[in-house]
């Protein structure tokens, strides 16, 4: 019988199995939180677009922990760009033995160019007819509409809106809306079809569903690598220097019987562009477009917008409402992010955020300055300066 030489706990969790490349290019929400009657209906869901990494420097007030009370600590921080959703339609679904299903759907009045690109393979050589006949039928029996609301008040359990981001006002290619269903969550279920009925074609912003030092969950898809290796993919022990035919190797992927290799044992194959839920991530601030000292804190005067100089690398400007939340999140930059309201939030009390300074140095290198205008007074009167005042 055989044995093994040192003893280690296995390489990798066997929790994300499969891990191949996943269907969705954008996170998806699978479930929301529990609803509560006795709350006011609200939207539990929203969509952003990753932007780029930061640091903030804070004040940690942990009474009772000699290592971190009032201590300051530097920590990284992500920016997520979030312009503003418009709900274009209200779904009703019902409880059945095999899950929900949809009851029926109503539809918006008025649907933007970006959002009926969705509904399309090829916008360029298409007819561009959806939904002319169902607002003709709607022109003509004015009360179709509220019968269908009517059936969702009388039958339905669970109400969501359908809403898209407003990706015109972003500086991407692209021009192809992303779109979501939202649940409602909060009051009567009469309550819930009259206020998703009202936010039809206006305007959703994300400080009007999150706050400030709230957790919310994170969907999106990873980083992709492509084919590689089981040293790099598990996190296996490469083997000894002098080992034949490669040392970044499993030595033995198991047992004579049973006469296949088990679905545990670490090989070779796609790594990244996963999905991943990253629950409870603390939102530091939520910034508006058109405020300029986004980035201005109570211990911080200077007037500074939260863009570095020269914008963030591989994104650009933000221009939109954003938010930025503590630590990392999955995926590559510019790609759409959805956020929900927390499904298991934490029961502790969060320390208090205390935000010293945001860092808007460049991003491009060692930055030194935090805004345009110190960065002069360090420099100069340039050539370039020069020749536009002449």
């Amino acid at each position: 019988m055989s044995h093994r030489k040192f003893e280690a706990p296995r390489h990798g969790s066997l929790g994300f199995l499969p891990r191949k490349r996943t269907k969705h290019h954008r996170g998806r929400i699978r479930s929301f939180p529990r609803d509560n009657p006795e709350d006011k209906p609200h939207l539990t869901g929203f969509m952003g677009y990753k932007v780029g990494m930061t640091h903030v420097l804070r004040e940690i007030h942990m009474p009772g922990c000699k290592m971190w009370h009032n201590r300051e600590t530097c920590e990284a921080v992500t920016l997520v760009e979030c312009p503003a959703m418009v709900p274009v339609g209200v779904v009703g679904y019902i409880e059945t033995p095999q899950g929900l299903r949809a009851l029926t759907t109503v539809w918006a009045g008025n649907i933007s160019e970006e959002c009926m690109r969705r509904f399309y393979k090829n916008w360029y050589r298409s007819k561009r007819k959806a939904f002319t006949r169902y607002h003709k039928k709607m022109t003509e029996n004015p009360k179709d509409m509220q019968n269908q609301l009517n059936r969702m008040k009388k039958y339905c359990s669970v109400i969501r809106v359908i809403a898209h981001t407003r990706i015109n006002k972003l500086n991407l290619r692209q021009k192809k809306a992303h779109v979501m269903e939202i649940q409602v969550n909060g009051g009567s279920m009469n309550q819930k079809v009259e206020y998703a009925k009202g936010l039809l074609e206006k305007e959703v912003r994300v400080d009007g569903i999150f706050a400030e030092n709230e957790f919310i969950d994170v969907m999106g898809v990873t980083k992709g690598k492509g084919f590689e290796g089981v040293t790099t993919r598990w996190g296996t022990t490469r083997l000894p220097r002098k080992t034949h035919k490669g040392l970044r190797k499993v030595a033995c992927i198991g047992a004579w019987h049973p006469s296949r290799v088990q679905y545990s044992v670490a090989r070779a194959g796609q790594n990244g562009y996963h999905h991943r839920t990253e629950m409870n991530k603390r939102i530091y601030r939520i910034g508006k477009h058109d405020v300029k000292n986004g980035a201005t804190t109570e211990f911080d005067f200077t007037e500074k917008e939260i863009n570095p100089l020269g914008g963030f690398p591989h994104y650009g400007v933000i221009s939109n409402d954003w938010i930025m939340l503590r630590g990392c999140t999955v995926g590559v930059k510019k790609r759409c992010i959805p956020l929900r309201k927390s499904l298991h939030p934490p029961k502790n009390k969060p320390t208090p955020l205390n935000l010293k300074f945001i860092d808007t140095s460049s991003k491009m290198g060692h930055g030194r300055f935090q805004t345009d205008g110190e960065k002069s007074a360090w420099t100069g009167l340039l050539k370039k300066d020069i020749a536009k005042q002449q």
